[in-house]
């Protein structure tokens, strides 16, 4: 073991003891209901539970950031977005046909992550260590990569948020590991990354990414198994990744689990229906 990761792990046991007590974040259920309604591509309906959770919240990031998901998930699932980009075998860094955004969408989806930032850092100003306000980080930054990237083709601008993203996952991990959505940001940038082409991803390396592909597929297995409100979004991604792994009964199994549980949502059932 290098010095370097010697010192980190040796901070990493000095937290545990002086932190003794690191347990899950509590789930909080209206939040859960909007996540879940908009899984099930009720966009409308999660607006409005995010909307009412947020008029009760004024304070908390987790709210504003919430519906901006909504929103965003909206344009996936009208522009195809999750289908084109994970399911066809394509990469995010070849050239793909350019897709037209709401822009009434797009709107409302910055001015719910221009909210939440605000709260996130007026309260991290004070708190640097605040885990559900680093959280609610990670998800402003996460799905404004998601945004730049998936839907602007704007790539190497969202790969730069994406590493903001990741490296605030890593202090809010650092802080509290049991935060298991928060794995979703590393596992997403080392799963995705390590796809590209050697010469790629030697360049993604010497920019400061991360590539490791069996470090994603398990930081997204921990986001799907443990995960409060992204674990839907997790299991979709290891359903690719078993997909592009030849792993077909596993697809099936994931993809099955989720047409079931969201039975509204048809990229579950459209693709569970493609495999053979």
């Amino acid at each position: 073991m290098t010095i370097r990761p010697l010192i980190l792990a040796m901070l990493g046991v000095s937290t545990a003891l002086a932190a003794p007590s690191v347990t899950q974040p509590a789930v909080d259920p209206v939040i859960e209901q909007g996540y879940r309604q908009m899984y099930n591509l009720d966009f409308d309906e999660a607006h409005k539970t995010f909307a009412q959770w947020e008029s009760e919240h004024p304070a908390d990031p987790l709210g504003p950031v919430s519906n901006a998901a909504a929103y965003l998930f909206a344009e996936f699932d009208r522009l195809n977005i999750l289908h084109s980009e994970f399911f066809v075998d394509t990469s995010i860094f070849h050239r793909q046909p350019k897709v037209t955004p709401d822009p009434e969408v797009r709107q409302a989806f910055d001015r719910e992550l221009e909210k939440s930032g605000k709260l996130s850092d007026g309260i991290l100003a004070g708190t640097p260590d605040d885990p559900a306000a680093l959280f609610a980080k990670i998800l402003t930054l996460g799905l404004r990569s998601d945004y730049e990237g998936l839907i602007e083709r704007r790539y190497f601008d969202a790969l730069k948020v994406m590493k903001d993203s990741r490296a605030t996952a890593e202090k809010l991990l650092m802080i509290q590991p049991n935060y298991y959505d928060a794995y979703l940001a590393l596992g997403l940038e080392n799963y995705l990354f390590s796809l590209k082409p050697a010469p790629v991803r030697w360049i993604l390396q010497a920019g400061g990414a991360q590539t490791d592909r069996d470090k994603g597929v398990e930081d997204l297995r921990l986001t799907a198994e443990r995960g409060l409100y992204l674990a839907p979004y997790a299991r979709l991604l290891l359903a690719v990744a078993a997909l592009r792994n030849k792993d077909v009964p596993r697809a099936r199994e994931l993809l099955a689990a989720l047409a079931h549980e969201f039975p509204r949502n048809r990229l579950y059932a459209q693709e569970l229906a493609q495999l053979h």
